[in-house]
């Protein structure tokens, strides 16, 4: 299935140019994290109801606003230099097997058709098209044999990065620098995570094309090592690494990330109320 948020909170399956609102099938819920981590995690706890389209309304995609699959993560958890050619490009003496995983704040995250918010008129900012794992099920020191068996599903991710001189958290964290979507695919439609072409256009050029077999850490390793950290818990969000042709963004700019069996996620670019680097609070004290 391709499970979508939609018109401010609706959840629906989406298939091909139709998506069909299966919102009434589950309990009410208010809470900040969506529909659809709420659907998450009564899969995971084995109390989900069997969402039915044929009791639900058919709608033209084309008719709704898609959201963010899921607006605010438990947890954002980024892979740094995954991919040899992105440690060659950056010039970076390591990659993920000495630099470990970091935390992006989870309220950094946006939906298809929004826009990234550029933070510095003077500080490149750069696109980095990912596949994004959605946790199903609480793992914590799993093996990398059964990894997959606590995944949910996929998703396309853009990991949006000023290039300064503050921590990875810091830098990739700034609202707006998460862009999800534009639903998240089960992982029964996803045989192999670790075979997927990967594409990300920017104002129609093609910056950045690779398939996951070129993952430094694959998705089964990147979710055994990340569980040997930290527990991870329905609805978190595996950001996997981003391969070479990062580049900076600019006003106006639109950011493609195209995954094989996952999907295409559209955003724009805002960079209208940039400010200087040094403007930022805090610059002067040392």
């Amino acid at each position: 299935m391709r499970l979508a948020l939609f018109d401010k909170g609706r959840l629906g399956i989406v298939d091909g140019d139709t998506v069909t609102d299966v919102t009434d099938q589950l309990a009410p819920s208010t809470a900040a994290t969506g529909t659809l981590h709420q659907y998450i995690e009564t899969v995971a706890a084995g109390t989900a109801p069997v969402l039915d389209p044929a009791r639900g309304h058919r709608l033209p995609l084309a008719d709704v606003t898609l959201d963010a699959p899921l607006p605010r993560p438990g947890k954002i958890i980024g892979a740094p230099v995954n991919y040899l050619d992105h440690k060659a490009e950056m010039d970076y003496p390591t990659s993920i097997a000495d630099l470990g995983v970091f935390l992006k704040a989870n309220s950094s995250v946006i939906g298809p058709g929004q826009d990234i918010v550029l933070p510095y008129s003077d500080k490149r900012t750069d696109q980095e098209g990912e596949l994004g794992v959605v946790i199903g099920r609480t793992a914590t020191h799993v093996s990398a044999d059964d990894a997959l068996d606590h995944v949910f599903g996929y998703t396309c991710l853009l990991d949006i990065t000023v290039r300064s001189a503050e921590d990875r958290s810091t830098r990739k964290s700034f609202d707006t620098f998460t862009p999800l979507g534009p639903w998240v695919v089960t992982a029964d439609e996803v045989p192999d995570p670790d075979r997927l072409g990967l594409r990300c256009d920017v104002s129609g050029e093609t910056r950045q094309r690779t398939n996951t077999d070129s993952l430094i850490f694959g998705v089964r390793e990147l979710i055994a090592y990340t569980s040997s950290v930290m527990t991870l818990h329905p609805g978190d969000v595996i950001a996997t690494g981003t391969p070479a042709g990062v580049g900076p963004l600019g006003h106006g700019d639109r950011v493609v990330v195209e995954i094989e069996r996952v999907g295409r996620l559209e955003v724009g670019v805002d960079g209208s109320r940039a400010t200087s680097y040094d403007s930022r609070p805090g610059h002067r004290r040392r």
